[in-house]
């Protein structure tokens, strides 16, 4: 089936990805509907990872031999390429985490850590969404606890958008931090990133934006977006797991204080005191992820070569045609927008009278691998007077066939528990 939008050669690119041509289930072709849980990895970001641990492994920035040097400059052109890909206007405003959560932890306890007007407490307000992913909300609960600052939040409205109908009462002189995502994890809402950095800066609070369900689906310009940080993680944009990224303004980047102490984030130690390194590296304590890091540098690449404009066109064509196809399934409901414009891939929805466990364990038994229940987004569920839920999610790789077959499954989900 051929759907405007669709990437040109879809089966052609779908070899790059070893994975889907596995069976599951007794035999049936795997359709996998979970990459906002983590998306699958083309052939050339296992080879690059596998290539750097036969040929190049080393540590970076301490040995001096072959190795060694081969090591760092994988390491560093990896970011490089993801200065690139993001719009970032310097390499050393990029650093590398783990994933998104310790960026932002690394954002939380900084801001309580720092000097001067950057320090987060008593009479001081950060601000949240009830969309957030819980590693949008925790880090924010644990510093306003031990800070004495308060934690508010924009609520959510009926059709799944961000309340903004308050956002000058919730943006206020005394507004230090707006934390927010970009897209949200559970209910597929992209939020309008700039319009609420905007307001933020007229109080000259500081924009940290989560960026994990729209940095593998968006074109996304970090500068355009008008945040002070964006954070996203690795494994759900065609990359290795165990690799996140974290970028920052330099000014902030200079004046913030580090999160991790050890080895290389240091200029001298002494027994009374150690200096830092700039940014990045200030950032970077100990060993890091190096070949994780690798990995992600060629699958910013490979996404960079199909095209980010592309794959956001293509992932709004096939979430258009699975609203349509879970539109025809009684007792289903969509939890967010319907509108396919003003919103991600991921899709979480109830079926009236069957638990999610079970909608996913059904279909998982036709070969159609999806997530259920809270997606790490309890507020967002507890808004919409639910528990929890199931979530199919689409990646540059989902066909229409496979949306057929997901439609086919949740039907027979209905006849499995004689539902009509």
């Amino acid at each position: 089936m051929s759907l405007p939008g669709l990437l040109p050669d879809l089966e052609v690119l779908r070899k790059d990805f070893p994975i889907l041509a596995r069976t599951v289930a007794g035999g049936q072709p795997l359709v996998y509907l979970d990459s906002a849980n983590t998306s699958q990895k083309p052939q050339v970001v296992i080879d690059t990872m596998v290539d750097h641990l036969e040929r190049h492994n080393a540590n970076i920035a301490r040995a001096m031999h072959t190795l060694g040097s081969e090591s760092t400059e994988a390491f560093e052109a990896a970011r490089d390429k993801v200065a690139g890909f993001i719009g970032a206007p310097s390499r050393d405003e990029v650093i590398f985490t783990k994933n998104v959560t310790e960026g932002l932890n690394l954002l939380a306890n900084t801001f309580a850590w720092a000097d001067g007007d950057l320090r987060v407490g008593p009479g001081d307000e950060v601000l949240i969404t009830e969309m957030e992913h819980h590693s949008n909300i925790v880090p924010w609960q644990l510093l306003t606890e031990r800070t004495g600052a308060t934690l508010r939040w924009f609520g959510i409205t009926d059709d799944g958008l961000l309340d903004l109908s308050r956002i000058d009462d919730l943006i206020t002189e005394r507004t230090k931090v707006v934390s927010l995502a970009w897209v949200s994890n559970m209910l597929g809402t992209i939020n309008p990133v700039r319009q609420i950095a905007e307001r933020a800066h007229q109080v000259g609070a500081v924009v940290i934006v989560d960026a994990a369900q729209a940095v593998p689906h968006l074109p996304v310009d970090v500068v355009e977006s008008g945040a002070d940080f964006v954070a996203f993680t690795g494994h759900k944009c065609v990359g290795p797991t165990g690799i996140g990224v974290l970028w920052g303004k330099a000014d902030l980047l200079d004046r913030l204080p580090p999160f991790h102490g050890g080895g290389e984030m240091i200029e001298t130690v002494t027994m009374e005191r150690s200096t830092y390194a700039k940014a990045p590296h200030k950032y970077e304590a100990g060993t890091p992820p190096i070949v994780e890091a690798v990995g992600l540098g060629a699958a910013v690449d490979y996404l960079g070569h199909v095209g980010m404009g592309a794959i956001h066109a293509h992932e709004q064509a096939i979430t258009r045609y699975a609203l349509e196809g879970m539109s025809t399934v009684p007792g289903l409901t969509v939890l967010g927008p319907t509108d396919p414009t003003l919103r991600g891939g991921a899709i979480s929805f109830e079926i009236d009278g069957v638990h999610p466990h079970d909608v996913a364990q059904v279909l998982d038994s036709r070969g159609v691998a999806v997530r259920a229940g809270h997606s790490c987004a309890k507020p967002a569920h507890a808004r919409f007077g639910v528990q929890s839920s199931t979530r199919m999610s689409s990646y540059l790789y989902t066909t229409p066939g496979e949306i057929d077959a997901f439609i086919e499954g949740l039907e027979y989900v209905r006849s499995y528990f004689r539902l009509g």
